[in-house]
């Protein structure tokens, strides 16, 4: 199988989380995407839902997702980050824990071109960037070709990048949701799955307390 993992915060799952999971799918003949939850490190914690309200919105997210060519359901989760020790577990911990999972599949760490510069300051970037593969979807202002030429560490792994240039760009910040709500304005519509809508609506989330 060729697998893709998609690592985000998913503060709010967003219809472009969804999109983006399904359009590099299909281009990129992946038969499953794992959506892989971050676990809550971030300061601004008056504007995050917490580690199992993030969960149970993803798992709303994604529950009539797409099948793929076996018919299976093409989107998964997984807690890995979520359950691990926080200050212990990082990415290429996740990737080398999938890689046992599926020994005999091709992974793909999938990412947006945005982290491409920093990439080699991640903790154990080396080992990351060395030992897997990356699907890399354009950004704009990000000219991918060129950051990966001026780093050296990304140059010397270029074959480990495939980058994909979008066809219908949809973006919907998640940042922009819980602003809206923080700010007092009514719930940004057709941005999410209505269960996404209507789980942040029942529990309250991101509103100024």
């Amino acid at each position: 199988m060729r697998i893709g993992i998609f690592g985000s915060a998913f503060d709010p799952f967003t219809n472009a989380h969804g999109f983006t999971a399904y359009s590099i799918a299909e281009r990129r003949r992946l038969d499953k995407v794992i959506f892989v939850p971050s676990a809550d490190l971030r300061s601004d914690k008056e504007l995050q839902a917490n580690n199992e309200h993030r969960w149970q919105m993803l798992q709303l997210g994604i529950q009539d997702g797409p099948l793929n060519q076996e018919g299976a359901s093409l989107f998964e989760a997984s807690r890995i980050e979520l359950d691990a020790t926080a200050g212990t577990h990082y990415t290429l911990h996740t990737m080398n824990q999938f890689k046992e999972q599926y020994p005999e599949d091709e992974l793909f760490f999938i990412m947006g071109a945005d982290l491409l510069p920093n990439l080699h300051e991640w903790r154990y970037g080396d080992e990351l960037v060395s030992q897997h593969r990356f699907i890399v979807m354009a950004r704009g202002g990000y000219d991918m070709l060129e950051i990966i030429a001026r780093n050296p560490l990304l140059r010397r792994h270029e074959m480990n990048f495939d980058l994909l240039h979008k066809g219908l760009a949809i973006e919907i910040s998640s940042t922009y949701i819980r602003e809206e709500l923080r700010m007092g304005a009514s719930l940004p519509r057709y941005l999410m799955p209505r269960s996404v809508e209507d789980y942040i609506l029942e529990h309250r989330l991101y509103q100024a307390t």
